[in-house]
Order: C-alpha cells, then sequence, then structure tokens
C-alpha cells in the first residue's frame, strides 16, 4: 500500500471558489436540447415542452450557470431563427454536425429553462458566419428594456421583461480550422475587440470572454492568446480554453493522469495573459473561462462521423465507466486549484452529448458514472480553496511521465467545514491518506467519506442498471490526534467530509 500525506492550515489558501466553475453547456447537438431537455408529448414532459425528469437531474447535478447555443453550432448560428411564432421559424441545415435544425427551441426557450433550472445563463455570439452588428443585435434584443426596434420585438414575442444575460462568449474555437468561419489570430482579435468594444456600448456591466485555444495540443498554441490578447485585453475580462480526455489503447495510466495536462493548460495560459499585461501595464488581470472540458472519446465520433442529414441525431453519446468518472473527478481538482485564475468552467455537455445525463424519447432519463463527482463537488466544494500541496509516491505514465498517484485539494467554509477531494490515480495500490489537520483546531471529526470505485473499472451506468456506479459510504475515515486517516483504493474519486465541534 502507498503512504501519502499533505497538510491543511487555513492561513494557506488558493482563492474563494467562484460558483461558476461549476457550469455546464447546450449546444445544438445531437440530442443535447431535442429529447433532452425539451420533447414535447413525453410523459414527463410540462405545456412548454420541457422534461421535468432531466430538469430535476439538472438541479441535482448542482450546474450554477449553462452555456448556450454552442460550441461549433454557433459559428453558423442564425439568433434570429430561434425566436417567435415557433410554426414559423425556418428549419436549416447545420453544417458544424451535419444535421437539420428546426429551431423549435431559441433564446426565449433557453432563457425560460434556464430560470426554472435555476441557473446563470452564459450567451455565445457567431464570430463566424456573422459578426460585430448582429451580435450588438442579439444583446439589444436580449437585454434592452424597450422602446427600440429589437426590445419591442422581443416583448411582441411575448417576453415582456429583458433576459439581463450579463456573461457572454465572444465567438467559439475561432482557431479551429474545422469552425465554420476560422479566422487567423490577427482576424479574430480584431473582430473580438471591435465587437466587444461595441457591446459595451449597449451595456457596460457585461462580462466578455475571448477565444482562447481550442485545447494546449494546438500548433497555434500561446501565439494566438498572445495575438488575441495584445489586440483585446482592455476589452475583455476572460479568455476561454478547452480540453477533452479520452483514454488511448489502454492507457489507463496516462489517462488517469489527463489534470497533469489541464494544470499546465491553466498555468501557460495564465502565464502567457500576465506577460501580455506586463507589457500593457494594465492593472487588470485576465482570468480564465474553461467552458469546454469533459471526457470525449474523440476518436469514435472522427471514426463514425454523421453522413445522412437527420434531426437530433445521435452522435458523441459516449457511455461512461467508471474509469471516465473518476477523470472526470481529478479535472475538477485540478480546475479547484486553479480558483485564483478559473472563474467560469463548463463541463460539455449537460443532456445526452457527452453529458452525465441521458434520456430515452419518451422514456427515462438517469445519471451516468460522471454524473456523481460533479454533484458532490458542486454540493460540498464550495467557500476558499486551501494550498494542498501532497507528498505521495509517483507512478510512470507514457504521456506525462512520473506522476503522483494522489491528486488532492479542499476547501474550506465560513462555518469552519472542510472538504477533501482526492484521487488515487494508482491501477493497482491503494492509497493510505494521512493528512495533518492540527492548524485546522481541535475537535474536528469526520460526518462522511463517500467513493466512486469499483472492482470493474470499466462498470456503467444504464437505463436498464442506472445504480450500477454510485457514491457508496466508507468506514474507518478518522480524526485523531489531529490527523485525518483512511484508505484510497485504486482508480477511485473520494470525497471526505470535516466538521467542527459543535460550540
Amino acid at each position: 500500500m502507498h503512504r501519502a500525506t499533505f497538510t491543511l492550515n487555513p492561513a494557506f489558501t488558493v482563492a474563494r471558489i467562484d460558483p461558476r466553475v461549476y457550469g455546464s453547456f447546450l449546444e445544438h447537438m445531437g440530442r443535447a436540447v431535442y429529447t433532452g431537455v425539451y420533447e414535447p408529448g413525453h410523459p414527463a414532459a410540462d405545456g412548454e415542452g420541457i422534461r421535468q425528469d432531466v430538469l430535476e437531474l439538472v438541479r441535482e447535478l448542482g450546474v450554477t450557470l449553462v452555456r448556450y447555443p454552442g460550441g461549433n453550432f454557433v459559428s453558423g448560428y442564425r439568433w434570429e431563427d430561434g425566436v417567435g411564432p415557433v410554426e414559423e421559424r425556418p428549419t436549416r441545415l447545420d453544417l458544424a454536425w451535419h444535421s437539420v435544425e428546426t429551431n423549435a427551441f431559441g433564446l426565449n426557450e433557453f432563457a425560460a429553462w434556464a430560470k426554472r433550472a435555476e441557473v446563470e445563463p452564459m450567451m455565445a455570439v457567431n464570430l463566424g458566419t456573422r459578426g460585430l452588428q448582429e451580435a450588438v443585435d442579439l444583446l439589444e434584443y436580449t437585454n434592452h428594456p424597450g422602446g427600440t426596434q429589437l426590445s419591442e420585438l422581443r416583448k411582441a414575442h411575448g417576453v415582456e421583461e429583458p433576459h439581463g444575460i450579463k456573461l457572454w462568449c465572444l465567438g467559439n474555437e475561432m482557431d479551429g480550422p474545422w469552425q465554420v468561419g476560422h479566422k487567423t489570430a490577427e482576424e479574430y482579435a480584431r473582430i473580438a475587440a471591435e465587437t466587444a468594444k461595441a457591446m459595451r456600448l449597449v451595456d457596460d456591466s457585461l462580462e466578455l470572454v475571448a477565444c482562447g485555444s481550442s485545447s494546449q495540443a494546438m500548433p497555434t498554441f500561446g501565439a494566438w492568446e498572445t495575438t488575441v490578447l495584445e489586440e483585446a485585453y482592455e476589452h475583455v475580462d476572460l479568455i476561454s480554453a478547452h480540453a477533452y480526455y479520452e483514454e488511448v489503447d489502454g492507457d489507463a495510466a496516462s489517462f488517469l493522469a489527463s489534470a497533469v495536462d489541464m494544470e499546465s493548460f491553466i498555468e501557460n495560459v495564465v502565464a502567457t495573459a500576465d506577460a501580455v499585461r506586463a507589457r500593457k501595464r494594465i492593472a487588470k488581470r485576465i482570468k480564465i473561462s474553461f467552458d469546454e472540458w469533459n471526457v470525449w472519446y474523440l476518436r469514435r465520433y472522427h471514426a463514425d462521423p454523421p453522413t445522412e442529414w437527420k434531426q437530433a441525431p445521435r452522435v458523441i453519446e459516449d457511455q461512461y465507466n467508471l474509469t471516465d468518472a473518476v477523470v472526470v473527478g481529478s479535472l475538477l481538482i485540478a480546475l479547484l486549484r486553479h480558483a485564483d485564475r478559473v472563474a467560469v468552467a463548463c463541463l460539455a455537455q449537460l443532456v445526452n452529448v457527452i453529458a452525465p445525463i441521458m434520456t430515452e424519447p419518451g422514456g427515462p432519463a438517469w445519471r451516468q458514472t460522471t454524473f456523481h463527482p460533479f454533484a458532490l463537488t458542486s454540493k460540498y466544494a464550495r467557500g476558499e480553496v486551501l494550498r494542498v500541496e501532497p507528498e505521495s509516491p509517483a507512478e510512470h505514465t507514457e504521456r506525462f511521465g512520473d506522476v503522483p498517484v494522489l491528486h488532492a485539494t479542499a476547501t474550506r467554509e465560513e462555518d469552519g467545514s472542510v472538504t477533501v477531494l482526492a484521487v488515487n490515480r494508482g491501477l493497482t495500490e491503494s492509497v493510505e491518506l494521512d493528512v495533518d489537520v492540527a492548524a485546522l483546531g481541535d475537535g474536528y471529526r469526520v460526518v462522511e467519506h463517500l467513493i466512486i470505485a469499483d472492482e470493474d473499472r470499466f462498470a456503467v451506468n444504464t437505463a436498464e442498471q442506472p445504480d450500477r456506479v454510485t457514491p457508496r459510504p466508507v468506514d474507518g475515515t478518522v480524526v485523531a490526534d489531529g490527523r485525518l486517516r483512511g484508505v484510497l483504493p485504486p482508480i477511485s474519486w473520494s470525497v471526505i467530509r470535516l466538521t467542527p465541534a459543535a460550540e
């Protein structure tokens, strides 16, 4: 058995958690919208076509923010198609995902859904096939109180009050050659800066996100961020980062260490942004919107892309196993460890498409394995992130070299309660966890230790067996003599909750 240790001290913190790191993403892609959140005629749907079973799971997941309407989809989207009487909306080809878009669900439906789901909406504008004027028009329709052509059009569509959306993405993955309307860094930097300036003339309280790199592996990574921020630094608040991970050729060790890449990505973007800041002599620090991240078996999609034009086709419906859930839990730890600079993050996506929630048309909705680490982290990891520097044995990985088997962080709320999140990346050996908690004060006790682990690392949840993989309680984890001790099985994710003695 391996042994790993670290120290928790409330005097040493990273930052207060922005609740928006627990965001997700709803794109017009596959069955994410249609037969996902929206399915008129379903037994669980209300009069607006919203699936109540899915809505309940979204609330349980603890999502705080949802990005919409894309993703690649937004780069060819005409927002006007999705407003007004549904029977008058056009059906169009979606070039991003080779599908047919009916536009039955659009901006106003999304905003109403977000309010019911109790999530903040995050809107993206099309800077692929469209530009500055269309972005400003969308903002006027969405946020202006009234008295103008577009705000009055919104009212004519039955939405009297403005939606008040404050967080906006200036396009999506414009560095990617796959993107409809792909641009060079110079081209994108110019249109992003000018669009940001114009949008602020409409509403100067907005938060704006510039497109960063679609992954750290992009050949333009670093240079892209530098060029974009040299032009747009003064006009934006955040820069995006996107990353997806998958197990390749059975290399489970490298897959379990995926957070090494995510943490490197974050640190490199921060360094690049701060270098631009130093050259420009600007006080403001750009933060990161990690608004697409997940496990995605992208090779499967490329091996069998859609060839027919269909409405809401079944695409990218990855079935997640136990190992995938542990990796998702580890990626959440990575985001929290950088809470000082990661202000927004979106698990991509929310329903059916590489998602924690799955549905069947006319049938049930259920939780994938990845649902559980997200839901528990969102629920319990609040307040401040404590600085955690584990001492742990390392195991060799083909992709990242030697990697510590323990990946961990901890959070502390104002009432003194502490949450420890820990992943054992090891394939075969358990980890004996030994944490010095003396600096927290006397009287702390373990309220609960929940674990996601299974003897079969390929175990999945299905419509027939929706609870095959669920969190289970662990006995024997205790605080004694100022130390927290417990055991973490191989390939596992844990949440350990501590509370101080009652006064």
